[in-house]
C-alpha cells in the first residue's frame, strides 16, 4: 500500500509547493512511483512539473465533484516515475459547490471526495503527496482526510511558529473527527538564510518544540529553487549540481527510512 502525504501550513510562502514537486520528483528518482496531486487553485505545482494548465481537460475539480474518473485527470510527466493529478482555478469554487451536493444528498460527505478516490490507487502507487492550499477549508480537509501523514513546511524566519498551533489544532480535530490514523510524519524546515542569526534561531526552537519529528535535512533559501517551477521542472533536472536538489534527494531519502520503504 502506498503512503499518502499531504503537505500542510495555513501561511503562504513557507515552501510547500516548492518542497511537494522536489520531494516527488526526489522519491521518483530513487525508484519510487509517485502521484502529485495539486489541490491548490493557484496551480502551482501542475505548472511546476511542465504542464500548461490551458491543456488541462480535466483536473481534480472534476474529480472532487464526481465529473471525472481517475484515469480522465492523470497525466504521467516526463520525469522519473512521476504521476500527476493537475489543478486549474475552477477549483477556487470548488468549497460552495461540495456544500451544495451535500445539501441535496445527504449521502454525499463533502470532506472525503478525494479520499475515495485516493483509495482506488494506494495500492498503485509507492508514494502519493498532496500539495494543499494555504488555508484551512474544506480542500484542506479532504487532504487530510485522505492521507497517512501530514509534513509541516516551517521557513526559518521570525514568526515561524506562529500560526502553528491553530494548524495542530486542525490536525488533532481532522484525527478525532475524520481520520483517526492520520499523523504528523514531520516538520521540514524551509527557506534558510544559514548567513543569518535569526535562521539558526528558529532552527533551534524549532527543534526543541517538535523534537524528533523534524527532519535531519534542512532546505536552503537559494535562487535556483525559486527558478525552477517557472521552467516546468524540479531542481534535480534544471540543476543537478545544486544544493537544492542534494536537500530534497536527502528529503527523500528520509521520507523513505521514516516509511520502512
Amino acid at each position: 500500500m502506498g503512503k499518502v502525504i499531504s503537505l500542510v501550513n495555513q501561511k503562504g510562502g513557507v515552501g510547500k509547493t516548492t518542497s511537494s514537486i522536489n520531494l516527488a520528483a526526489s522519491l521518483g528518482v530513487l525508484k519510487k512511483k509517485v502521484l502529485l496531486i495539486d489541490l491548490d487553485p493557484q496551480g502551482n505545482t501542475t505548472t511546476g512539473v511542465g504542464i500548461n494548465k490551458a491543456d488541462v481537460n480535466k483536473s481534480v475539480y472534476d474529480l472532487l465533484i464526481d465529473e471525472a474518473t481517475l484515469d480522465e485527470v492523470m497525466i504521467k510527466t516526463k520525469f522519473k516515475n512521476l504521476y500527476v493529478i493537475p489543478a486549474t482555478i475552477n477549483l477556487a469554487g470548488v468549497d460552495i459547490e461540495l456544500i451544495d451536493k451535500s445539501k441535496q444528498d445527504p449521502t454525499f460527505v463533502k470532506g472525503a471526495q478525494l479520499k475515495k478516490y485516493i483509495d482506488q490507487v494506494k495500492d498503485v502507487f509507492d508514494f502519493i503527496i498532496i500539495d494543499c492550499p494555504p488555508s484551512l477549508g474544506i480542500l484542506t480537509t479532504n487532504a487530510l482526510t485522505a492521507s497517512d501523514g501530514v509534513i509541516i513546511p516551517v521557513q526559518c524566519e521570525f514568526f515561524a511558529l506562529e500560526g502553528i498551533m491553530q494548524l495542530l489544532n486542525t490536525i488533532m480535530l481532522a484525527q478525532k473527527n475524520l481520520n483517526p490514523n492520520l499523523t504528523i510524519e514531520g516538520v521540514l524546515l524551509t527557506m534558510l538564510n544559514s548567513r543569518t542569526n535569526l535562521g539558526l534561531e528558529v532552527v533551534e526552537d524549532i527543534k526543541s518544540y517538535f523534537k524528533e519529528r523534524v527532519y535531519d535535512t534542512i532546505i536552503p533559501r537559494l535562487v535556483r529553487l525559486s527558478e525552477a517551477p517557472s521552467h516546468g521542472e524540479p531542481i534535480l533536472v534544471y540543476d543537478p549540481q545544486s544544493r537544492g536538489t542534494e536537500a530534497y534527494l536527502n528529503l527523500a531519502k528520509e521520507v523513505i527510512e521514516r516509511n520502512g520503504n
